[in-house]
């Protein structure tokens, strides 16, 4: 958190935020993460600045901590000088103890971003769902943020222009659009009303546009010209080695099987890795997220 810092701009967490994705699909199964089908709502979680700072905190706390279905669990929220934007300490329960930047006492409308962070923390640990490194598991926890319908926050406390940037969390504007994007396509739900930042839906459309391209690679029939034109290159390739290939980069790979070649790939939902035959058009259905997919293999 910093309001000088230069904000880091693109996709460089991709692949750990897509893994973060898939680990939340299977920790939660399918019935369990569509009790989050509906996003925490800026009434919710509104801060004038006319509110008493510690009442309005303790009021936002709690409506995060409901939204994200945690009813036995209590924030005990606190400020003091920090470097970074806020510190949660993680217990066995059902207290637990916030710290939020002096800052946020001059910038009450983000107070509900650093919190719904920190809260996550809470629900990730008692899912006991966590990622090896410090790095790695942060940006698990602002994906499951966001994924599960409060991470909108932090991207609207995206804010930049030529003299000073803030940006909360460790995730890009443009990987907090994409989680968004993710979401929105698996439960109909546009977030875009809610921004008030105006850098925060820029960064939403340009990771929405990454996401759509998700659903539009090969062996997906939706694929492009070019894509389909690549596959069947690669696919014979892999026919004159004996059914298996895999090339650098690519988001597919061939495997032999006892029944015929299979292609193997990511699920544009959830990025479980799927295997189908390859015989033409085929219909699958992933095992994990439940998305029905048309290919043409």
């Amino acid at each position: 958190m910093g309001a000088s810092s230069p904000v880091v701009h693109g996709y460089p967490h991709l692949a750990t935020v897509r893994a973060a994705i898939t680990a939340l699909h299977r920790r939660l199964t399918y019935d369990g993460l569509h009790g989050y089908a509906t996003s925490v709502l800026p009434a919710d979680v509104a801060f004038a600045d006319q509110d008493d700072l510690y009442l309005g905190t303790q009021r936002v706390a709690r409506a995060l901590v409901q939204h994200l279905r945690l009813p036995e669990a209590r924030m005990i929220v606190g400020f003091r000088e920090m470097r970074h934007a806020a510190n949660v300490e993680l217990a066995a329960g059902p207290e637990y103890f916030i710290e939020l930047n002096d800052r946020f006492r001059g910038h009450r409308r983000d107070i509900g971003a650093a919190l719904a962070h920190e809260i996550t923390h809470v629900l990730l640990h008692r899912l006991d769902l966590t990622f090896p490194g410090t790095r790695d598991n942060e940006i698990l926890t602002d994906t499951a943020t966001t994924y599960l319908g409060a991470g909108w926050l932090l991207l609207d406390a995206f804010r930049e222009d030529g003299v000073s940037s803030q940006k909360l969390g460790y995730l890009t504007p443009e990987e907090f659009g994409y989680v968004l994007a993710k979401r929105a396509e698996l439960f109909g739900e546009d977030p875009s009303p809610w921004f008030t930042s105006p850098q925060a839906y820029p960064a939403y459309t340009a990771g929405a546009a990454l996401a759509r391209r998700d659903g539009q690679r090969p062996p997906l029939a939706a694929a492009g010209w070019a894509g389909r034109r690549r596959y069947a290159k690669d696919r014979r390739e892999a026919r004159e080695r004996g059914g298996d290939w895999a090339g650098p980069g690519s988001p597919y790979s061939f495997e032999s099987a006892p029944d015929g070649p299979r292609v193997r790939f990511a699920c544009p939902t959830c990025h479980q890795r799927i295997r189908v035959p390859v015989r033409g058009r085929v219909r699958a259905r992933c095992g994990l997220c439940r998305t029905v997919l048309e290919c043409d293999t």
